[in-house]
């Protein structure tokens, strides 16, 4: 459709379903990636589309869900955290010992988990905003630090956490038929979504990714906020490994070995552009649920568990690679 202006010259204007996939682009094309694979599984396996096969799924991917969410933020800024998974195993595991072995009282643990992630977050954000250090240096020496940490205190063993414990509640405890982790990773998500679309934070953390030196002249304290945006990713991957040692019944430092690469990967399968500037907390929620039931329904598929990373990894490049080249062209890397 077309009109005429006032100057003369012809203004196109486009119906709103193809105004909605112009500006959303990314995220149709995850979502219809999702929607082929839920078929796909569901025409070849007997049990994928099964409430409790679902229930499963998003109990199990609640701690992805939760710190992918919180990654969104950080990669909209044009940076990156690849420390998540060691802070969620150093938090799980020090939360049991907390439980087993110093008797503390399980609210006290869990303000306290938090605490200790935004710490590990506020060491990243100060060496990357303040130092001017790369994000990809500071969070992988981060990765190593806390890693070895959460081994020297643990020994290499999992330390169980008493079974009477409330706290286990978070992991295992359902309400209305949902499981307590999926709740969790709903509200995280919401929160994410409201404080992205919808806050002036959200508008900050955007605009620092788009042009960091553009947003400082406007008078934003960019290094406050990148600041901020890695201590939410700290205390976003700390509830993630309560969760999950509240779940399992046990914190180990073998805990999210290799998380941090499915959470990058499940927030830019989202759409989420990894030079920054472009962020969707309903992209990456898609993302991550994509990852998550072609890991369950290859297992359904009773493909050899040898064959379920091959297949996963190839599976996350090609659908990447089609949302970026094919369906979203205007947001892929211009050829030098």
């Amino acid at each position: 459709m077309s009109m005429i202006n006032l100057s003369g010259s012809r203004v196109i204007r486009h119906s709103l379903p193809r105004r909605i996939l112009h500006n959303h682009s990314g995220v149709v094309s995850i979502a219809l990636f999702f929607i082929f694979c839920c078929v796909v599984f569901s025409l070849i396996t007997n049990n994928f589309l099964s409430s409790t096969n679902w229930l499963n799924i998003v109990r199990q991917s609640a701690p992805l869900l939760i710190v992918a969410t919180a990654m969104t933020l950080v990669i909209t800024t044009g940076g990156i955290d690849l420390s998540v998974g060691s802070t969620l195993a150093l938090v799980g595991a020090l939360s049991a010992i907390a439980l087993n072995y110093w008797g503390l009282p399980w609210p006290v643990v869990l303000v306290g988990g938090l605490v200790l992630g935004g710490l590990v977050g506020a060491i990243n954000g100060f060496f990357i905003a303040y130092e001017g250090i790369p994000a990809f240096i500071v969070t992988l020496a981060m990765l190593a630090v806390v890693r070895g940490v959460a081994l020297l205190i643990t020994q290499g063993y999992s330390i169980p956490i008493p079974e009477d414990s409330l706290f286990a509640f978070m992991g295992r405890a359902w309400v209305i038929g949902i499981p307590m982790p999926a709740l969790i990773a709903i509200i995280a998500l919401a929160v994410g979504h409201i404080v992205l679309n919808h806050m002036r934070f959200g508008r900050y953390v955007t605009a620092i990714g788009a042009n960091a030196e553009g947003a400082r002249r406007s008078g934003i304290n960019t290094k406050a906020v990148t600041l901020r945006v890695y201590v939410i990713s700290g205390m976003a991957a700390a509830l993630a490994g309560m969760i999950i040692t509240a779940r399992l019944g046990s914190g180990s430092s073998n805990q999210g070995e290799g998380f941090e690469l499915q959470v990058i990967a499940a927030v830019v399968l989202g759409s989420t552009s990894l030079f920054g500037g472009f962020g969707t907390i309903i992209g990456t929620l898609l993302g991550a649920m994509s990852i998550a039931i072609i890991q369950n329904g290859l297992i359904l598929s009773h493909i050899s568990p040898f064959y379920t990373q091959i297949a996963t990894g190839t599976i996350i490049l090609l659908a990447i690679w089609l949302n970026t080249r094919i369906l979203n062209p205007a947001r892929s890397p211009s050829k030098g």
